[in-house]
């Protein structure tokens, strides 16, 4: 299972991309707040799980949506719940590995968060760098420039090159597509190229169904005429979905070998300094789950031993 937690102001179509990329309706009971909400409006976090087919394979995804973030007058510590909430899983999954049941462990650590970036300006906002700064460390970051639409071709590709340059010049570390193989086929290396060359992905949502030449396709319907969501020519929607697909393995072993190791070693060398009582707590799970092991092979050596014996008594009852 891969966990995907999704952060952005509100009103950038989190939820309408969500829905399309998914082909569900993951909130179907939510409002709009009004103005006068959104001033009070805490960060909620809410955790659905979808099943998608791809290619004959199914996946379960767990998407952790954030409405609230960015809504109050005062944003500056809307993010603390969202890093909390990461750390959580953290903490649970360590508790879990110390376990007696470790071989059994389910996995809600957040593998991927994508970050939603206005259009509307000319790079990332100071709360965009604050929050994506404190996260670099925990999660892969994926950056999504929200509403492609509201942008011209040539300004969708200034906003990604401002965006990716402020994210090296705050020192903002985000989601890197491992290089195809040497041995990968030739397609596989170029969808991998124009992958890496998408980011950050610029995208479109709707789950609005619109008559195309003849075909019904999901986009958006304008004067001028329809930004198909499926395009690739139009958005960066198919890339995203084919980026989540592919690389959902190596999103999850970034996030055992990088991020949540820094956060074990972090915890263990502070339990360490307080004193060491987490640390002997864990070696005692240990001594006991060796105790156990010791145990169960004891009783199946007994049981292989009263197996031979009745199956001997049975030869010389015959």
């Amino acid at each position: 299972m891969v966990v995907v937690v999704v952060v952005g102001e509100s009103g950038l179509g989190k939820s309408t991309l969500i829905n399309s990329l998914f082909l569900t309706d993951l909130y179907p009971e939510r409002t709009i707040p009004s103005a006068a909400e959104k001033i009070s409006r805490t960060v909620e976090i809410e955790a659905s799980t979808v099943e998608i087919e791809e290619r004959g394979v199914k996946l379960r995804l767990t998407v952790v949506d954030t409405p609230g973030f960015g809504d109050p007058i005062n944003s500056a510590d809307c993010f603390r719940p969202i890093l909390q909430y990461i750390d959580s899983q953290y903490e649970r999954y360590l508790h879990d590995e110390s376990g007696l049941n470790r071989r059994h462990i389910l996995d809600y650590r957040v593998h991927c968060c994508f970050y939603f970036i206005s259009p509307f300006g000319h790079g990332l906002k100071p709360l965009d760098v604050e929050f994506m700064r404190a996260l670099s460390s925990k999660v892969n970051i994926v950056p999504v420039i929200a509403k492609a639409d509201s942008l011209t071709a040539s300004e969708r590709l200034r906003m990604k090159t401002r965006v990716l340059e402020e994210l090296e010049e705050n020192g903002i570390r985000i989601y890197q597509l491992p290089d195809a193989e040497s041995d990968e086929d030739e397609d596989f290396k170029e969808q991998t190229r124009i992958l890496k060359a998408s980011v950050p992905f610029s995208v479109v949502g709707s789950n609005q169904l619109i008559e195309v030449r003849g075909r019904r396709v999901r986009g958006r319907l304008y004067p001028w005429g329809v930004v198909e969501v499926e395009h690739p020519e139009h958005n960066d929607f198919l890339k995203l979905r084919t980026m989540l697909i592919t690389h959902m393995q190596d999103l999850q072993e970034v996030t055992q070998d990088l991020h949540y190791e820094n956060f074990r070693s972090t915890r263990l060398k502070h339990a360490s300094r307080g004193g060491g009582q987490e640390v002997g707590d864990d070696e005692e799970r240990d001594k006991i789950l060796r105790e156990k092991e010791a145990e169960l092979k004891r009783m199946q050596e007994m049981i292989t031993k009263m197996q031979i014996q009745m199956q001997m008594q049975g030869h010389q009852g015959e």
